[in-house]
């Protein structure tokens, strides 16, 4: 199975690239721009990763991040992703990063858009594999602080292919975010938004009314709304779902009792992501073995999920075909 699933020609749509850090370049970083971290080594680290909720797993994720300062950290982050992605059979990634995370530590957006557009471009030509960043804005700042980042962010859009909204859901609702996602429509960028992980099925409406959203990630909690599970379904809004973060983040409490099951059952387009993996435990392939270690998902399934994951990129429609048919012949491989 797990060369099958690698085999599998996929797209990552929901990634972080600052929850790609792990601890061992977490610890060398920090070495180099001479900074003390609050662990011993980078197995304390790991021992931290015990989360009760996305809030505690938050608040060392800004830590982790404060390590990186130069235009060679981020290209090093990002070099490490998409190695990893690329040996996974990953071969479109929509990347997410969080410039207020970086800003707010007085880091100017060149320094970390220098670094991570060199490392993707060096990528494509190591690799092949395709990539573009989504700039999200961080839910637990203000709309206006949105906006302004989005136009610091003006002169520093190549390589930038999508807006998005994360961090701390519950008490902030999209509508807060209204602004900043219609000036970004204004720029030519297309618009995704987190809702349904913690937060309220409303809050899944919200983004799709409020923000526009053309992709929602996570959205697990929609099954909670049987119309707005309708509407998902007849829409086929892209769902971006991250199993091994739901049950790190104490979403599920096992991988048997995940909703994705029923959320394919139910006729809704979702596909496999890893989220934030250094800290989840797990890339994207270890996200489809997660499942396939349940009996409900076999090799059709996951080459179903892979061509969702294709088809709910922003790739143009002739490379989601090319790509889409690799997949039928991955399948015919298998059958045979």
């Amino acid at each position: 199975m797990s060369e099958f699933i690698t085999n599998l020609p996929k797209a990552e749509l929901h990634i972080h690239i600052e929850g790609s850090l792990e601890p061992e370049m977490m610890f060398d970083l920090a070495a180099r721009n001479e900074l003390v971290m609050p662990f011993e080594d980078a197995d304390e680290v790991r021992e931290a990763y015990k989360f009760s909720d996305l809030q505690s797993f938050l608040d060392i994720y800004y830590q982790g991040a404060s390590v990186l300062q130069t235009p060679q950290d981020f290209y090093d982050l990002m070099t490490a992703y998409l190695d990893r992605a690329a040996a996974d059979g990953v071969r479109r990634a929509e990347i997410s990063f969080d410039p207020q995370t970086h800003t707010q530590r007085g880091l100017p957006f060149g320094i970390f858009m220098e670094g991570l557009r060199e490392a993707m471009a060096d990528g494509q030509r190591r690799s092949g594999i395709s990539s573009d960043l989504i700039l999200c804005f961080l839910r637990h700042l203000s709309g206006e602080e949105a906006v302004e980042t989005l136009r610091q962010a003006e002169g520093h859009l190549e390589g930038v292919i999508a807006v998005g909204l994360d961090s701390s859901e519950l008490g902030r609702p999209p509508e807060l975010f209204v602004d900043a996602f219609d000036a970004a429509r204004a720029l030519g960028l297309r618009t995704v938004a987190h809702a349904g992980e913690e937060g309220p099925p409303e809050y899944v409406v919200g983004a799709l009314d409020v923000l526009g959203a053309e992709r929602i990630d996570h959205g697990v909690r929609s099954l909670e709304d049987d119309s707005l599970m309708e509407r998902l379904r007849m829409d086929q809004v892209p769902l971006t779902v991250c199993p091994l973060s739901n049950v790190e983040l104490r979403v599920v409490r096992h991988i048997s009792e995940h909703p994705l099951r029923d959320m394919i059952q139910a006729g809704l387009n979702v596909s496999v992501n890893s989220d934030d993996p250094a800290y989840f435990g797990g890339y994207i392939v270890s996200n489809y073995l997660a499942l396939a270690e349940t009996e409900h998902f076999n090799e059709s399934v996951m080459a179903d999920l892979a061509a969702n994951s294709i088809n709910s990129s922003f790739l143009d429609q002739e490379e989601k075909d090319s790509l889409l048919a690799e997949i039928d012949q991955v399948r015919v491989i298998n059958a045979n």
